[in-house]
């Protein structure tokens, strides 16, 4: 009796499961893309009747359009996105499981800096509603510290006294991987990978278990958040849960946040000779621009690893209050700061060789109190007042 192979009713049904594995999370991807949109179309500058033209100008057009609703769209279609990306990825096999892990990492990336915002106070109406809704859909389920605590050390410490050596959190941060005068360069390329070392996974894993901590303390409910995370991702399947969450959260994802962090701004150059008189003159000496020559690779830059603003740190620094959608209008009226590199890693003009050649010639030791420059204080007031 010969085999007559599989029948149309055989592959039909086949085909079906196969079409829905594809196309039901492509689908829900659609969807969250789309719900993310109306925050964007809601506070779109291209809306006004005309295109801001002073900060003043920006920064009412800003609260005429503040509210609750969108802000929490926005959130809700990155989770949709996430489980359609989750949903894709269990079914992908190897080479879709590591770009999952990219995406997520991507993702990651996404709400951290939204909630960055928040931060500020200017994702919601008012601070209050952007730090809930924050609580529960980023720093909750990602392992975050609490808003509070974020504000803390971003709002107070790190914008008013950014790249002061013994003030500044995050150049400790840059001091402790590694990148200090005189590093050697092997040990400057590891800085440059921290996150991805041993003793960058290790910091990554303290940093989680202090966010846990301070979740618990301040309420129940969030640790629960955070364990619905990766139960989801468990009953989707174990691919979804190992390249979904832990390899992005534990690897791309940091590392992705400290590309971030070393192209914000001159962390080792001198200080200026000439000290600045305004925020605006300061932020100018410290702040970097990147890409300012290349708009294709500042939309990917935009679209990826430097999202919701953060491609222009220089405006953002000048200005916190302003949110991120109105932040190239304010780059147009301000200009550009006097580090705009070309590039991260190649060429003269890129990041990393900068810094390079900055810590070969400034052998500086941290501040002591008191000693720091005095100028600054223009910048703490200004910050204070803006809070």
């Amino acid at each position: 009796m010969s085999d007559a192979g599989p029948s149309l009713f055989d592959v039909v049904p086949i085909t079906i499961s196969c079409g829905w594995e594809t196309l039901g999370p492509l689908g829900i991807i659609t969807t969250g893309i789309a719900v993310r949109q109306i925050d964007r179309w809601h506070h779109s500058p291209l809306r006004a009747p005309r295109q801001p033209r002073t900060l003043q100008e920006i920064m009412s057009l800003q609260r005429s359009r503040a509210n609750d609703i969108t802000p929490a769209l926005l959130l809700v279609g990155h989770w949709v996105e996430i489980l359609g990306w989750w949903f894709l990825t269990v079914h992908a096999g190897p080479l879709g499981w590591v770009a999952g892990a990219l995406v997520m990492a991507v993702k990651f990336r996404h709400l951290q800096e939204v909630g960055h915002f928040a931060v500020h106070g200017v994702l919601t109406r008012t601070k209050a509603a952007g730090a809930v809704l924050t609580e529960v859909a980023v720093h909750a389920p990602l392992g975050f510290v609490t808003v509070s605590a974020r504000r803390d050390k971003h709002v107070r410490r790190h914008h008013p006294n950014a790249t002061v050596s013994g003030v500044d959190p995050n150049l400790a941060e840059l001091h402790g991987a590694g990148l200090r005068p005189e590093v050697g360069l092997a040990r400057f390329a590891l800085a440059l990978i921290f996150p991805l070392t041993p003793r960058g996974i290790a910091e990554t894993g303290r940093g989680l278990a202090t966010g846990l901590r301070q979740q618990a303390h301040t309420s129940w409910s969030r640790p629960v958040v955070f364990a619905v995370v990766p139960v989801t991702a468990l009953l989707i399947g174990w691919p979804t849960l190992v390249f979904g969450l832990a390899v992005p959260r534990l690897l791309l994802y940091p590392q992705l946040a400290w590309m971030s962090l070393l192209v914000e701004h001159c962390w080792f150059d001198a200080a200026p000779a000439r000290r600045p008189a305004t925020v605006k003159a300061i932020e100018a000496t410290r702040c970097m621009r990147l890409y300012p020559r290349n708009p294709l690779l500042a939309l990917v830059a935009r679209t990826t690893w430097l999202p919701y603003g953060d491609l222009f740190h220089y405006a953002h620094s000048v200005h916190p209050a302003v949110r991120w959608n109105y932040l190239p209008v304010l780059e147009r009226i301000l200009g550009r700061p006097t580090c705009t590199p070309s590039g991260v890693l190649v060429g003269v003009r890129a990041v990393i060789p900068r810094h390079r050649r900055a810590l070969r010639r400034r052998p500086t030791a941290p501040s002591r109190a008191g000693q720091e420059p005095a100028f600054l204080t223009v910048a703490r007031q200004e910050h204070k007042s803006a809070e």
